[in-house]
């Protein structure tokens, strides 16, 4: 229904404006003519009287020239008709015309007041043949040569009217023309924008409708070279990445719902076994080790997904304080002794000086420590080293934690960071691990704004890198 409306307003678009270009045409075609003629009419009233003073001064400026020099005025004025189109008559007070300049109808001898007695006592006329004595409709200006306070002459300058209306109309077509001319150009210009804009932006319309419905596999048009190629793209990386966010929550939470599901299974069946006599009393102890084991995977799962959550929080906020590396280096490293001494592992602290401080979150950065030395005795084999090392680069230090033991493949290390992704040598080792270790590191280091890489050889054992501000002072 939408998409019928949308079209029907873009045809009533089309339609207004082409009654807008017919109606202006109309409109130019009639009141313009009447417009154009009065215009040229002013200007042809200007043109004349300018050019009666003309023939005035120059050949009417005595009263005896015009009887000595007849011939001469004569050739003078049809040269003036052949070049203006403006025909001159020169007559006598009584009306006899004794000049003539139109050759060809010449009217000399011929009395205007037996025609048109009111002719001379008018100083324009905008249209008369004077009873036929002018062939056309003519626009007249009679203009009286004195003498003294007499009238010695007149001069009658006479323009045809089909003349005016001709140019009129030469004038008002040319308008015409070029309106239909802009009219078209404008019409392309719309259609060519119409076509570069409007259709693109429906077609990324429709696109952004079909990733939110959740069909990321539609395909966009190629706008390869438009100026929306940057906006397609971006709105096809935002379905991409829509895409892997769905697929990452619906992993999230299978992952979830598994390693909850095992350790709650084992709880509940162990518990019923010891509820209904099946595990007999001496046997019990063993299992509610069991018991003990997995309520602590369930914990430290528990505890890993609330620290990722604040994490995910857009509005995390970093309590950073200075305070010394080194120290809580080895802090983190005396609360794994147990482990250690059980796996005859020895942990090597290499410090460059004895207090190096550092402006970081206190309670994260202990917690990327414990969870890349965990991981370190986890994964280290029987009678190793594992390496704490600090190093100053200018206004950073560097925190290296390198271990001894089964690496990790080549193709794992991009994958190590994800949450919940084991790698398949760690997975026997990794009885206890939730699998969330390592992205928790990754996001502490990242809120910080800082780095953290990882360098590993499958079978000779791996060193993770991070780097945190210096303090001042």
């Amino acid at each position: 229904m939408q998409s019928k409306i949308k079209i029907s307003l873009r045809f009533k678009f089309l339609i207004c404006y082409l009654l807008l270009v017919v109606l202006t045409v109309g409109l130019l075609n009639t009141y313009g003519h009447k417009l154009m003629y009065q215009r040229l009419l002013d200007n042809a009233e200007t043109s004349i009287y300018n050019e009666a003073e003309e023939i005035k001064s120059q050949y009417l400026a005595n009263a005896y020239l015009v009887k000595s020099s007849i011939t001469s005025i004569r050739k003078q004025l049809c040269a003036i008709h052949n070049a203006t189109g403006i025909r001159i008559w020169i007559s006598e007070t009584d009306g006899k015309i004794i000049i003539d300049s139109d050759m060809q109808k010449n009217k000399e001898g011929y009395n205007i007041n037996e025609y048109d007695s009111s002719l001379l006592s008018k100083q324009t006329v905008n249209s008369t043949n004077a009873d036929n004595l002018l062939s056309d409709q003519s626009f007249c200006v009679v203009y009286p040569v004195t003498s003294g306070l007499d009238i010695s002459f007149y001069i009658i300058l006479s323009l045809p009217v089909n003349t005016l209306h001709s140019q009129a109309v030469q004038n008002v077509d040319a308008i015409l023309i070029c309106y239909i001319i802009i009219s078209a150009l404008l019409f392309i210009a719309l259609l060519f924008l119409y076509l570069q804009t409007v259709i693109p932006l429906k077609s990324m319309q429709q696109a952004a409708k079909e990733y939110a419905a959740g069909h990321y596999d539609y395909q966009m048009p190629e706008y390869a070279g438009h100026d929306h190629t940057d906006l397609a793209g971006a709105i096809q990386y935002l379905a991409t990445k829509m895409k892997d966010t769905n697929e990452y929550q619906k992993n999230f939470i299978a992952n979830v719902s598994h390693d909850f599901r095992s350790p709650l299974t084992s709880i509940k069946g162990y518990t019923q076994a010891m509820a209904d006599g099946t595990i007999p009393p001496e046997m019990q102890g063993k299992y509610l080790n069991i018991i003990l084991f997995e309520t602590e995977r369930l914990t430290d799962l528990t505890k890993d997904l609330l620290t990722l959550n604040e994490f995910d929080t857009k509005n995390l906020l970093l309590d950073k304080v200075p305070f010394d590396i080194h120290e809580m280096i080895k802090n983190v490293a005396a609360s794994f002794e147990g482990r250690c001494t059980q796996k005859k592992i020895s942990i090597e602290l290499v410090f460059a000086r004895k207090h190096l401080k550092v402006v970081a979150d206190k309670r994260k950065i202990q917690q990327v420590l414990y969870n890349l030395l965990d991981n370190a005795i986890k994964f280290s084999d029987q009678d190793s080293i594992i390496t704490i090392e600090t190093t100053e680069r200018g206004d950073k230090i560097y925190t290296s934690v390198k271990d001894y033991g089964i690496g990790i493949p080549r193709n794992a290390l991009n994958k190590i960071w994800e949450r919940f992704y084991k790698s398949d040598l760690s997975r026997g080792k990794d009885k206890k691990g939730t699998g969330l270790g390592l992205a928790i590191v990754k996001e502490a280091i990242q809120a910080h704004g800082e780095n953290i890489n990882v360098v590993s050889t499958e079978g000779v054992g791996t060193e993770f890198i991070f780097s945190l501000p210096k303090a001042e002072g």
